[in-house]
Protein backbone atom coordinates (compact mmCIF):
# COMPACT_ATOMS: atom_id res chain seq x y z
CA UNK A 1 0.00 0.00 0.00
CA UNK A 2 1.26 3.47 -0.87
CA UNK A 3 1.97 5.68 2.13
CA UNK A 4 3.07 9.26 2.64
CA UNK A 5 5.74 9.75 5.26
CA UNK A 6 4.85 13.41 5.87
CA UNK A 7 1.06 13.84 6.18
CA UNK A 8 1.36 17.62 5.76
CA UNK A 9 3.28 17.37 2.49
CA UNK A 10 1.35 18.18 -0.66
CA UNK A 11 1.86 15.36 -3.20
CA UNK A 12 4.23 16.23 -6.02
CA UNK A 13 1.51 15.59 -8.58
CA UNK A 14 -0.55 18.38 -7.05
CA UNK A 15 2.41 20.74 -7.14
CA UNK A 16 2.67 20.30 -10.90
CA UNK A 17 -0.77 21.80 -11.47
CA UNK A 18 -0.93 24.23 -8.56
CA UNK A 19 0.13 27.41 -10.31
CA UNK A 20 1.77 30.34 -8.55
CA UNK A 21 1.33 31.71 -5.06
CA UNK A 22 -0.09 28.50 -3.59
CA UNK A 23 -3.38 28.98 -5.44
CA UNK A 24 -4.79 26.12 -7.51
CA UNK A 25 -5.79 27.65 -10.87
CA UNK A 26 -8.44 26.79 -13.42
CA UNK A 27 -7.50 24.83 -16.55
CA UNK A 28 -8.18 26.00 -20.10
CA UNK A 29 -6.53 25.62 -23.50
CA UNK A 30 -4.48 22.72 -22.14
CA UNK A 31 -2.74 24.71 -19.38
CA UNK A 32 -3.28 26.25 -15.92
CA UNK A 33 -5.31 29.45 -16.09
CA UNK A 34 -5.09 31.90 -13.19
CA UNK A 35 -8.12 33.96 -14.19
CA UNK A 36 -8.89 37.49 -13.09
CA UNK A 37 -10.70 36.93 -9.80
CA UNK A 38 -8.91 37.57 -6.53
CA UNK A 39 -11.36 35.38 -4.62
CA UNK A 40 -10.03 32.11 -3.19
CA UNK A 41 -11.12 29.42 -0.75
CA UNK A 42 -8.95 27.37 1.63
CA UNK A 43 -8.27 23.69 0.99
CA UNK A 44 -7.61 21.64 4.13
CA UNK A 45 -5.84 18.44 4.97
CA UNK A 46 -8.67 16.95 7.08
CA UNK A 47 -6.32 14.67 8.99
CA UNK A 48 -4.31 17.59 10.36
CA UNK A 49 -6.80 20.45 10.20
CA UNK A 50 -4.21 22.55 8.35
CA UNK A 51 -4.76 24.66 5.22
CA UNK A 52 -2.52 23.27 2.46
CA UNK A 53 -3.42 25.63 -0.38
CA UNK A 54 -6.03 28.01 -1.73
CA UNK A 55 -8.23 27.35 -4.75
CA UNK A 56 -9.31 30.03 -7.20
CA UNK A 57 -12.99 30.98 -7.17
CA UNK A 58 -14.06 32.01 -10.65
CA UNK A 59 -15.52 35.34 -11.60
CA UNK A 60 -18.09 35.60 -14.39
CA UNK A 61 -15.25 36.63 -16.72
CA UNK A 62 -13.23 33.56 -15.74
CA UNK A 63 -16.20 31.30 -16.40
CA UNK A 64 -16.77 32.94 -19.76
CA UNK A 65 -13.13 32.36 -20.73
CA UNK A 66 -13.18 28.67 -19.78
CA UNK A 67 -16.51 28.03 -21.52
CA UNK A 68 -15.24 29.88 -24.60
CA UNK A 69 -12.19 27.60 -24.69
CA UNK A 70 -14.43 24.52 -24.65
CA UNK A 71 -16.76 26.00 -27.28
CA UNK A 72 -13.86 26.82 -29.60
CA UNK A 73 -12.52 23.26 -29.31
CA UNK A 74 -15.84 21.59 -30.07
CA UNK A 75 -15.94 21.71 -33.91
CA UNK A 76 -12.52 20.13 -34.25
CA UNK A 77 -13.19 17.42 -31.67
CA UNK A 78 -16.63 16.68 -33.10
CA UNK A 79 -15.04 16.06 -36.49
CA UNK A 80 -12.18 13.95 -35.12
CA UNK A 81 -12.49 10.37 -36.31
CA UNK A 82 -13.77 7.68 -33.99
CA UNK A 83 -10.51 5.84 -34.55
CA UNK A 84 -8.49 8.79 -33.25
CA UNK A 85 -10.83 9.37 -30.30
CA UNK A 86 -10.49 5.70 -29.38
CA UNK A 87 -6.71 5.91 -29.42
CA UNK A 88 -6.75 8.89 -27.05
CA UNK A 89 -9.21 7.17 -24.71
CA UNK A 90 -7.04 4.07 -24.58
CA UNK A 91 -3.96 6.19 -23.91
CA UNK A 92 -5.76 8.00 -21.08
CA UNK A 93 -6.81 4.65 -19.63
CA UNK A 94 -3.24 3.38 -19.63
CA UNK A 95 -1.85 6.53 -18.03
CA UNK A 96 -4.59 6.48 -15.38
CA UNK A 97 -3.91 2.86 -14.56
CA UNK A 98 -0.15 3.43 -14.30
CA UNK A 99 -0.40 6.55 -12.14
CA UNK A 100 -3.57 6.12 -10.11
CA UNK A 101 -1.61 5.98 -6.85
CA UNK A 102 -0.67 9.63 -7.45
CA UNK A 103 -4.32 10.57 -7.66
CA UNK A 104 -5.15 8.48 -4.58
CA UNK A 105 -2.58 10.43 -2.56
CA UNK A 106 -4.08 13.74 -3.70
CA UNK A 107 -7.60 12.59 -2.78
CA UNK A 108 -6.55 11.42 0.68
CA UNK A 109 -4.68 14.66 1.34
CA UNK A 110 -7.78 16.77 0.60
CA UNK A 111 -10.77 14.54 1.32
CA UNK A 112 -9.40 12.45 4.18
CA UNK A 113 -10.56 9.00 3.07
CA UNK A 114 -8.03 6.23 3.53
CA UNK A 115 -5.66 5.50 0.66
CA UNK A 116 -7.20 2.15 -0.19
CA UNK A 117 -10.62 3.78 -0.50
CA UNK A 118 -9.20 6.58 -2.66
CA UNK A 119 -7.55 4.03 -4.90
CA UNK A 120 -10.83 2.13 -5.09
CA UNK A 121 -12.75 5.15 -6.33
CA UNK A 122 -10.24 5.71 -9.12
CA UNK A 123 -10.45 2.07 -10.12
CA UNK A 124 -14.24 2.36 -10.16
CA UNK A 125 -14.02 5.44 -12.37
CA UNK A 126 -11.62 3.60 -14.64
CA UNK A 127 -14.46 1.19 -15.44
CA UNK A 128 -16.24 4.04 -17.21
CA UNK A 129 -13.10 4.97 -19.11
CA UNK A 130 -12.90 1.38 -20.29
CA UNK A 131 -16.56 1.47 -21.32
CA UNK A 132 -15.90 4.68 -23.28
CA UNK A 133 -13.05 2.97 -25.14
CA UNK A 134 -15.79 1.04 -26.96
CA UNK A 135 -17.21 4.28 -28.34
CA UNK A 136 -17.20 3.16 -31.97
CA UNK A 137 -19.65 0.39 -31.19
CA UNK A 138 -21.74 2.44 -28.77
CA UNK A 139 -22.18 5.33 -31.21
CA UNK A 140 -23.26 3.21 -34.17
CA UNK A 141 -26.36 4.36 -36.02
CA UNK A 142 -28.72 2.28 -38.13
CA UNK A 143 -29.85 2.07 -41.75
CA UNK A 144 -32.96 0.67 -43.40
CA UNK A 145 -32.54 0.09 -47.11
CA UNK A 146 -35.54 0.59 -49.41
CA UNK A 147 -37.86 1.73 -46.62
CA UNK A 148 -39.95 3.08 -49.50
CA UNK A 149 -39.25 2.51 -53.17
CA UNK A 150 -35.63 3.59 -53.74
CA UNK A 151 -35.70 5.44 -50.40
CA UNK A 152 -33.27 4.62 -47.57
CA UNK A 153 -33.65 5.81 -43.98
CA UNK A 154 -30.74 6.02 -41.57
CA UNK A 155 -30.19 7.33 -38.06
CA UNK A 156 -27.07 8.77 -36.47
CA UNK A 157 -26.21 10.21 -33.08
CA UNK A 158 -24.22 13.42 -32.84
CA UNK A 159 -22.59 15.23 -29.92
CA UNK A 160 -24.29 18.13 -28.19
CA UNK A 161 -21.40 20.58 -27.84
CA UNK A 162 -20.09 21.93 -24.53
CA UNK A 163 -21.28 19.98 -21.49
CA UNK A 164 -20.88 20.97 -17.86
CA UNK A 165 -20.14 18.59 -14.99
CA UNK A 166 -20.72 19.78 -11.43
CA UNK A 167 -19.31 17.21 -9.02
CA UNK A 168 -19.34 16.80 -5.20
CA UNK A 169 -16.51 16.54 -2.69
CA UNK A 170 -17.03 12.93 -1.65
CA UNK A 171 -15.68 11.35 -4.86
CA UNK A 172 -13.44 13.91 -6.59
CA UNK A 173 -12.25 11.33 -9.16
CA UNK A 174 -15.00 8.74 -9.52
CA UNK A 175 -18.03 11.01 -9.94
CA UNK A 176 -16.50 13.15 -12.71
CA UNK A 177 -15.41 9.93 -14.38
CA UNK A 178 -19.02 8.75 -14.43
CA UNK A 179 -19.53 11.49 -17.00
CA UNK A 180 -16.54 12.95 -18.83
CA UNK A 181 -15.14 9.79 -20.48
CA UNK A 182 -18.48 9.20 -22.18
CA UNK A 183 -19.05 12.86 -23.01
CA UNK A 184 -15.60 13.15 -24.58
CA UNK A 185 -15.87 9.81 -26.40
CA UNK A 186 -19.16 10.98 -27.91
CA UNK A 187 -17.48 14.08 -29.35
CA UNK A 188 -18.39 16.74 -26.78
CA UNK A 189 -16.12 19.13 -24.92
CA UNK A 190 -16.25 19.32 -21.13
CA UNK A 191 -16.16 21.96 -18.43
CA UNK A 192 -15.67 20.29 -15.04
CA UNK A 193 -16.62 22.28 -11.93
CA UNK A 194 -15.26 20.25 -8.99
CA UNK A 195 -15.92 20.83 -5.32
CA UNK A 196 -13.82 23.60 -3.86
CA UNK A 197 -13.19 21.34 -0.82
CA UNK A 198 -10.92 18.90 -2.72
CA UNK A 199 -10.23 20.44 -6.13
CA UNK A 200 -6.71 19.27 -7.04
CA UNK A 201 -7.74 15.93 -8.54
CA UNK A 202 -9.55 17.77 -11.35
CA UNK A 203 -6.35 19.52 -12.44
CA UNK A 204 -4.43 16.27 -12.19
CA UNK A 205 -6.95 14.64 -14.53
CA UNK A 206 -6.72 17.58 -16.94
CA UNK A 207 -2.96 17.22 -17.08
CA UNK A 208 -3.32 13.49 -17.69
CA UNK A 209 -5.70 14.14 -20.61
CA UNK A 210 -3.14 16.48 -22.13
CA UNK A 211 -0.45 13.82 -21.84
CA UNK A 212 -2.83 11.35 -23.49
CA UNK A 213 -3.05 13.62 -26.54
CA UNK A 214 -6.48 15.18 -26.03
CA UNK A 215 -6.66 18.46 -27.97
CA UNK A 216 -6.54 21.65 -25.92
CA UNK A 217 -9.93 22.90 -24.79
CA UNK A 218 -11.71 19.53 -24.94
CA UNK A 219 -11.33 19.07 -21.17
CA UNK A 220 -11.35 22.22 -19.05
CA UNK A 221 -11.66 22.88 -15.31
CA UNK A 222 -13.55 25.76 -13.74
CA UNK A 223 -13.08 26.13 -9.99
CA UNK A 224 -15.48 28.12 -7.90
CA UNK A 225 -18.73 28.47 -6.03
CA UNK A 226 -22.22 29.55 -7.04
CA UNK A 227 -20.84 32.06 -9.56
CA UNK A 228 -19.24 29.23 -11.53
CA UNK A 229 -22.28 26.98 -11.18
CA UNK A 230 -24.70 29.66 -12.37
CA UNK A 231 -22.47 30.44 -15.34
CA UNK A 232 -22.68 26.83 -16.48
CA UNK A 233 -26.44 26.72 -15.90
CA UNK A 234 -27.21 29.88 -17.86
CA UNK A 235 -24.61 30.14 -20.64
CA UNK A 236 -26.19 29.28 -23.98
CA UNK A 237 -22.97 27.63 -25.19
CA UNK A 238 -23.37 24.90 -22.55
CA UNK A 239 -25.83 22.33 -23.88
CA UNK A 240 -26.07 19.83 -21.02
CA UNK A 241 -25.39 19.57 -17.29
CA UNK A 242 -24.49 16.52 -15.21
CA UNK A 243 -24.71 17.10 -11.45
CA UNK A 244 -24.27 15.07 -8.27
CA UNK A 245 -25.00 16.57 -4.85
CA UNK A 246 -27.70 17.21 -2.30
CA UNK A 247 -31.37 17.14 -3.27
CA UNK A 248 -32.05 20.88 -2.73
CA UNK A 249 -29.14 21.82 -4.99
CA UNK A 250 -30.10 19.12 -7.50
CA UNK A 251 -33.57 20.66 -7.69
CA UNK A 252 -32.04 24.10 -8.27
CA UNK A 253 -29.65 22.79 -10.93
CA UNK A 254 -32.43 20.94 -12.73
CA UNK A 255 -34.87 23.86 -12.65
CA UNK A 256 -32.32 26.49 -13.67
CA UNK A 257 -30.67 24.36 -16.33
CA UNK A 258 -33.89 23.28 -17.99
CA UNK A 259 -35.24 26.84 -17.84
CA UNK A 260 -32.21 27.74 -19.92
CA UNK A 261 -32.89 25.04 -22.49
CA UNK A 262 -30.33 22.47 -21.34
CA UNK A 263 -30.46 18.76 -20.87
CA UNK A 264 -29.94 18.06 -17.18
CA UNK A 265 -29.28 14.92 -15.18
CA UNK A 266 -29.17 15.93 -11.51
CA UNK A 267 -28.48 13.16 -9.02
CA UNK A 268 -29.62 14.20 -5.56
CA UNK A 269 -29.45 12.97 -2.00
CA UNK A 270 -30.05 9.61 -0.42
CA UNK A 271 -31.19 7.80 2.69
CA UNK A 272 -30.16 4.26 1.96
CA UNK A 273 -31.80 1.43 3.89
CA UNK A 274 -30.55 -2.09 4.57
CA UNK A 275 -33.30 -4.54 5.51
CA UNK A 276 -32.17 -7.53 7.59
CA UNK A 277 -34.57 -10.47 7.84
CA UNK A 278 -34.44 -13.10 10.64
CA UNK A 279 -33.01 -15.79 8.37
CA UNK A 280 -30.03 -13.67 7.29
CA UNK A 281 -26.44 -14.61 8.06
CA UNK A 282 -25.97 -12.10 10.87
CA UNK A 283 -22.17 -12.17 10.72
CA UNK A 284 -22.34 -11.27 7.04
CA UNK A 285 -24.95 -8.60 7.79
CA UNK A 286 -22.85 -7.11 10.59
CA UNK A 287 -19.77 -6.93 8.37
CA UNK A 288 -21.84 -5.31 5.64
CA UNK A 289 -23.42 -2.76 7.99
CA UNK A 290 -20.05 -1.63 9.31
CA UNK A 291 -18.46 -1.51 5.87
CA UNK A 292 -21.36 0.33 4.23
CA UNK A 293 -22.11 2.62 7.17
CA UNK A 294 -18.63 3.73 8.15
CA UNK A 295 -16.55 3.35 4.99
CA UNK A 296 -15.25 6.73 3.83
CA UNK A 297 -16.57 8.08 7.15
CA UNK A 298 -20.10 7.70 5.79
CA UNK A 299 -19.46 10.37 3.15
CA UNK A 300 -20.92 8.29 0.31
CA UNK A 301 -24.17 8.77 -1.54
CA UNK A 302 -24.49 4.98 -1.44
CA UNK A 303 -23.67 4.62 2.27
CA UNK A 304 -26.09 2.65 4.41
CA UNK A 305 -27.41 4.98 7.09
CA UNK A 306 -30.69 3.28 8.07
CA UNK A 307 -30.40 -0.32 9.24
CA UNK A 308 -33.92 -1.76 9.19
CA UNK A 309 -33.90 -4.91 11.31
CA UNK A 310 -36.69 -7.34 12.13
CA UNK A 311 -36.94 -7.06 15.90
CA UNK A 312 -36.35 -10.75 16.59
CA UNK A 313 -32.68 -10.49 15.57
CA UNK A 314 -31.98 -6.83 16.35
CA UNK A 315 -30.20 -7.32 19.68
CA UNK A 316 -27.90 -10.00 18.30
CA UNK A 317 -27.05 -7.96 15.19
CA UNK A 318 -26.33 -4.81 17.21
CA UNK A 319 -23.98 -6.78 19.48
CA UNK A 320 -22.10 -8.12 16.47
CA UNK A 321 -21.80 -4.62 14.99
CA UNK A 322 -20.43 -3.34 18.29
CA UNK A 323 -17.78 -6.06 18.36
CA UNK A 324 -16.61 -5.07 14.90
CA UNK A 325 -16.59 -1.33 15.54
CA UNK A 326 -14.34 -1.91 18.55
CA UNK A 327 -11.65 -3.23 16.20
CA UNK A 328 -11.71 -0.26 13.82
CA UNK A 329 -8.75 2.08 13.68
CA UNK A 330 -9.79 5.67 13.03
CA UNK A 331 -7.15 8.16 11.98
CA UNK A 332 -4.97 9.53 9.20
CA UNK A 333 -5.79 7.73 5.97
CA UNK A 334 -2.10 7.57 5.07
CA UNK A 335 -1.28 5.43 8.10
CA UNK A 336 -3.20 2.29 7.21
CA UNK A 337 -6.28 3.23 9.24
CA UNK A 338 -9.77 1.86 8.56
CA UNK A 339 -11.63 5.19 8.64
CA UNK A 340 -10.41 8.73 8.15
CA UNK A 341 -11.69 12.16 9.22
CA UNK A 342 -14.60 14.14 7.85
CA UNK A 343 -13.84 16.57 5.05
CA UNK A 344 -14.01 19.86 7.00
CA UNK A 345 -14.36 21.02 10.57
CA UNK A 346 -17.72 22.59 9.77
CA UNK A 347 -19.05 19.32 8.40
CA UNK A 348 -17.71 17.41 11.42
CA UNK A 349 -19.55 19.82 13.71
CA UNK A 350 -22.75 19.43 11.68
CA UNK A 351 -22.63 15.64 11.97
CA UNK A 352 -21.91 15.90 15.71
CA UNK A 353 -25.00 18.10 15.97
CA UNK A 354 -27.09 15.33 14.44
CA UNK A 355 -25.73 12.91 17.03
CA UNK A 356 -26.87 15.21 19.82
CA UNK A 357 -30.24 15.66 18.11
CA UNK A 358 -30.68 11.89 18.10
CA UNK A 359 -29.94 11.72 21.81
CA UNK A 360 -32.35 14.58 22.49
CA UNK A 361 -35.07 12.84 20.46
CA UNK A 362 -34.83 9.71 22.61
CA UNK A 363 -32.83 7.33 20.41
CA UNK A 364 -30.51 4.93 22.24
CA UNK A 365 -26.88 5.90 21.64
CA UNK A 366 -25.04 2.56 21.55
CA UNK A 367 -21.69 3.88 20.31
CA UNK A 368 -20.79 7.57 20.58
CA UNK A 369 -18.21 8.64 18.03
CA UNK A 370 -17.93 12.11 19.54
CA UNK A 371 -15.98 10.99 22.59
CA UNK A 372 -12.76 9.10 23.11
CA UNK A 373 -13.62 5.43 23.34
CA UNK A 374 -11.06 3.15 25.01
CA UNK A 375 -12.30 0.32 22.80
CA UNK A 376 -11.49 2.28 19.63
CA UNK A 377 -8.03 2.68 18.14
CA UNK A 378 -7.08 6.20 17.04
CA UNK A 379 -4.08 7.33 15.02
CA UNK A 380 -4.25 10.93 13.91
CA UNK A 381 -3.33 14.53 14.66
CA UNK A 382 -5.26 16.24 17.43
CA UNK A 383 -6.55 18.99 15.15
CA UNK A 384 -7.98 16.69 12.49
CA UNK A 385 -11.69 16.67 11.74
CA UNK A 386 -12.53 13.52 13.67
CA UNK A 387 -15.79 11.83 14.49
CA UNK A 388 -15.73 8.10 15.10
CA UNK A 389 -18.26 5.43 14.15
CA UNK A 390 -21.59 6.13 15.81
CA UNK A 391 -24.46 3.68 16.30
CA UNK A 392 -28.02 4.42 17.37
CA UNK A 393 -30.73 1.91 18.27
CA UNK A 394 -34.50 2.34 18.53
CA UNK A 395 -34.60 5.16 16.00
CA UNK A 396 -38.05 6.19 14.80
CA UNK A 397 -38.98 7.66 11.40
CA UNK A 398 -39.79 11.09 12.87
CA UNK A 399 -36.24 11.70 14.16
CA UNK A 400 -33.86 13.91 12.18
CA UNK A 401 -31.17 11.22 12.28
CA UNK A 402 -33.57 9.15 10.18
CA UNK A 403 -35.17 11.78 7.95
CA UNK A 404 -32.03 13.74 7.00
CA UNK A 405 -29.03 12.74 4.92
CA UNK A 406 -26.34 13.12 7.57
CA UNK A 407 -23.38 12.23 5.33
CA UNK A 408 -21.26 11.00 8.21
CA UNK A 409 -20.43 7.82 10.15
CA UNK A 410 -23.81 7.58 11.86
CA UNK A 411 -25.74 4.32 11.57
CA UNK A 412 -29.35 4.22 12.81
CA UNK A 413 -31.13 0.98 13.66
CA UNK A 414 -34.88 1.07 13.04
CA UNK A 415 -36.68 -1.99 14.38
CA UNK A 416 -39.62 -3.45 12.47
CA UNK A 417 -41.93 -6.41 13.07
CA UNK A 418 -41.85 -7.94 9.60
CA UNK A 419 -40.67 -7.80 6.00
CA UNK A 420 -43.83 -5.93 5.00
CA UNK A 421 -43.31 -3.24 7.60
CA UNK A 422 -39.69 -2.82 6.53
CA UNK A 423 -40.64 -2.59 2.85
CA UNK A 424 -43.32 0.01 3.61
CA UNK A 425 -40.78 2.08 5.54
CA UNK A 426 -38.32 2.07 2.65
CA UNK A 427 -40.96 2.83 0.02
CA UNK A 428 -42.44 5.70 2.03
CA UNK A 429 -39.07 7.45 2.23
CA UNK A 430 -38.76 10.40 -0.19
CA UNK A 431 -35.34 9.19 -1.37
CA UNK A 432 -34.82 6.22 -3.64
CA UNK A 433 -31.12 5.95 -4.38
CA UNK A 434 -29.84 2.59 -3.11
CA UNK A 435 -31.08 -0.17 -0.84
CA UNK A 436 -30.18 -3.69 0.23
CA UNK A 437 -31.78 -6.77 1.72
CA UNK A 438 -29.98 -9.46 3.68
CA UNK A 439 -31.69 -12.82 3.65
CA UNK A 440 -31.19 -16.46 2.68
CA UNK A 441 -34.75 -16.67 1.36
CA UNK A 442 -34.71 -16.43 -2.43
CA UNK A 443 -38.43 -15.79 -2.58
CA UNK A 444 -38.18 -12.84 -0.21
CA UNK A 445 -35.24 -11.43 -2.14
CA UNK A 446 -37.05 -11.74 -5.46
CA UNK A 447 -40.13 -10.10 -4.01
CA UNK A 448 -38.01 -7.27 -2.60
CA UNK A 449 -36.27 -6.48 -5.89
CA UNK A 450 -39.67 -6.32 -7.56
CA UNK A 451 -41.53 -4.28 -4.96
CA UNK A 452 -38.96 -1.84 -3.57
CA UNK A 453 -39.16 1.66 -5.07
CA UNK A 454 -35.45 2.36 -5.31
CA UNK A 455 -33.16 2.68 -8.32
CA UNK A 456 -30.30 0.41 -7.21
CA UNK A 457 -30.88 -2.76 -5.21
CA UNK A 458 -28.45 -5.12 -3.48
CA UNK A 459 -29.27 -8.66 -2.40
CA UNK A 460 -26.73 -9.54 0.30
CA UNK A 461 -24.70 -6.68 -1.23
CA UNK A 462 -24.72 -3.57 0.99
CA UNK A 463 -23.48 -0.98 -1.52
CA UNK A 464 -25.07 -1.96 -4.83
CA UNK A 465 -23.07 0.31 -7.14
CA UNK A 466 -23.54 -1.11 -10.64
CA UNK A 467 -20.65 -1.97 -12.92
CA UNK A 468 -19.82 0.63 -15.54
CA UNK A 469 -21.85 -0.84 -18.38
CA UNK A 470 -25.06 -0.58 -16.34
CA UNK A 471 -26.60 2.75 -15.39
CA UNK A 472 -26.20 4.47 -12.01
CA UNK A 473 -29.05 6.46 -10.53
CA UNK A 474 -31.92 6.56 -8.10
CA UNK A 475 -35.63 7.20 -8.07
CA UNK A 476 -37.88 9.80 -6.44
CA UNK A 477 -35.99 12.72 -4.83
CA UNK A 478 -32.65 11.08 -5.64
CA UNK A 479 -32.82 11.97 -9.36
CA UNK A 480 -34.09 14.92 -11.35
CA UNK A 481 -34.20 14.23 -15.06
CA UNK A 482 -34.95 11.01 -16.89
CA UNK A 483 -31.43 9.74 -17.59
CA UNK A 484 -29.11 7.91 -15.22
CA UNK A 485 -25.33 8.12 -15.26
CA UNK A 486 -22.93 6.04 -17.35
CA UNK A 487 -23.75 2.84 -19.22
CA UNK A 488 -25.50 3.18 -22.56
CA UNK A 489 -27.76 5.83 -21.00
CA UNK A 490 -24.70 8.06 -20.76
CA UNK A 491 -24.05 7.87 -24.48
CA UNK A 492 -27.70 8.63 -25.12
CA UNK A 493 -27.60 11.66 -22.80
CA UNK A 494 -24.52 13.17 -24.45
CA UNK A 495 -25.76 12.74 -28.01
CA UNK A 496 -28.89 13.62 -29.96
CA UNK A 497 -30.49 11.69 -32.74
CA UNK A 498 -30.75 12.66 -36.37
CA UNK A 499 -32.69 10.71 -39.01
CA UNK A 500 -31.79 11.01 -42.70
CA UNK A 501 -34.13 10.00 -45.51
CA UNK A 502 -32.31 9.51 -48.82
CA UNK A 503 -33.46 9.01 -52.39
CA UNK A 504 -31.19 8.78 -55.44
CA UNK A 505 -33.20 8.96 -58.66
CA UNK A 506 -32.76 8.91 -62.40
CA UNK A 507 -32.57 12.38 -64.04
CA UNK A 508 -36.34 12.38 -64.40
CA UNK A 509 -38.37 13.22 -61.32
CA UNK A 510 -41.73 12.09 -60.09
CA UNK A 511 -43.66 15.25 -60.91
CA UNK A 512 -45.84 17.37 -58.66
CA UNK A 513 -47.69 15.71 -55.81
CA UNK A 514 -49.06 17.82 -52.96
CA UNK A 515 -50.27 14.84 -50.96
CA UNK A 516 -48.57 13.35 -47.92
CA UNK A 517 -45.89 10.73 -48.79
CA UNK A 518 -47.41 7.25 -48.76
CA UNK A 519 -44.23 5.19 -48.28
CA UNK A 520 -44.90 2.72 -51.09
Amino acid sequence: MTTISDPEAVPAAAEQVRGTGGVLPHWKDGAPFAGTSSRTAPVYDPATGQVTKQVALASEADADAVIASAAAAFPGWRDTSLARRTQILFRFRELLNARKHEAAEIITSEHGKVLSDALGEITRGQEIVELACGLAHLLKGSLTENASTKVDVSSIRQPLGVVGIISPFNFPAMVPMWFFPIAIAAGNTVVLKPSEKDPSTANWLADLWKEAGLPDGVFTVLHGDKVAVDALLTDSRVKAISFVGSTPIAQYVYATGTDNGKRVQALGGAKNHMLVLPDADLDLAADAAVNAGFGSAGERCMAISALVVVDAVADELIAKIGERVATLRTGDGRRGCDMGPLVTGAHRDKVAGYVQAGVDAGAELVIDGRVSNPNQHFDGAADGFWLGPTLFDRVTPDMSIYTDEIFGPVLSVVRVDSYDQGLDLINSNPYGNGTAIFTNDGGAARRFQNEVQVGMVGINVPVPVPVGYYSFGGWKASLFGDTHAHGTEGFHFYTRGKVITTRWLDPSHGGLNLGFPQNI
